[in-house]
């Protein structure tokens, strides 16, 4: 992977990547709560980025917002910056998908998402600027956007039952994503238990999980970078809850590169009962 790749990916990452993590079974949210947190990205240990990401989940509805931009030396190779925002209803406790956008900018080129949801299927969705057509793409089809999750609402995940929250069996889920370009599927499973300390807020045990890739559609079999995500085993992503809640969200996410370890972890994480509804200005967004 090179630098300038490397940077693109990180723009990605940053609003969004931590959506590679979907709510996947029944959970219930119980009450509500807000999160306000700030991340910094890093590749082989060298700050490369930040971002700032904020949630809200009600009794009957959630919203979350996320940016981020490249920085330091990574600039130099490929300035970006990213937004994203997703929203939906919450259904018996799970987070359930009706809207999502996201604008990412990097290297002069503007790349924007946007997508209806209902009920797990995409009813609308554009993508621009549109991917060339090539042999070597797998189509989406329209099954592929059947029993999805948008990215935003992905990081949403809802853990079943009474008692701690953080536990091994959070991981046990397979998620099955659409971006606006394309579906696929991340297997999580338990990997280990662990502590964290934010500069600010929350300090705490995480449970962290292994995360592999499986991608369905839209993807170019042959390319390096969907073999080498195929390939990997070494993945994970620790998930820490939202007080107020039975939701889990990543923490930090770690991906190996040929440069180094991609780190996307939290320096602050403030989280707490949320008082209210949803913010109107967050619920009032529209997607198409």
């Amino acid at each position: 992977m090179s630098i300038r790749r490397a940077a693109r990916s990180l723009v990605v990452l940053i609003p969004v990547g931590v959506a590679f993590f979907s709510a996947g079974g029944p959970g219930h949210a119980g009450a509500q709560g807000k999160l306000e947190a700030r991340y910094v990205a890093s590749l082989a240990g060298v700050p490369i980025g930040k971002g700032q990401w904020v949630i809200d989940v009600a009794d009957d509805q959630y919203t979350a917002t996320a940016s981020g931009k490249t920085t330091g030396l990574m600039q130099v190779f490929a300035a970006g910056l990213g937004s994203a925002a997703g929203r939906g209803t919450v259904n018996g406790g799970k987070p359930v998908s009706s809207s999502y956008a996201a604008t990412i900018a990097s290297d002069k080129k503007t790349d924007e998402v946007r997508m209806a949801v209902s009920g797990g299927t995409v009813k609308e969705y554009s993508a621009e600027p549109a991917w060339p057509q090539t042999p070597d793409r797998v189509p989406v089809t329209e099954a592929h956007r059947r029993g999805i999750v948008d990215p935003m609402s992905a990081i949403l995940m809802a853990v079943a039952g009474n008692g701690d929250s953080v536990r091994p069996e959070a991981c046990q889920r397979t998620l099955a994503i659409f971006d606006g370009r394309g579906r696929f599927d991340l297997i999580l499973s338990f990997k280990r238990m662990d502590h964290v300390r934010s500069v600010k807020g929350y300090e705490g045990p995480v449970v962290v999980c292994a995360v592999r890739y499986h991608p369905i559609s839209g993807h170019r079999p042959n390319r390096a970078a969907i073999k080498y995500l195929i390939e990997q085993r070494d993945m994970e992503m620790a998930l820490a809850p939202v007080a107020g809640t039975r939701v889990l969200v990543p923490y930090r996410v770690s991906v190996p590169t040929a440069l180094g370890p991609a780190v996307l972890e939290a320096v602050d994480f403030v989280t707490g009962p949320q008082t209210g509804r949803v913010s109107p200005a967050a619920t009032n967004a529209r997607t198409f």
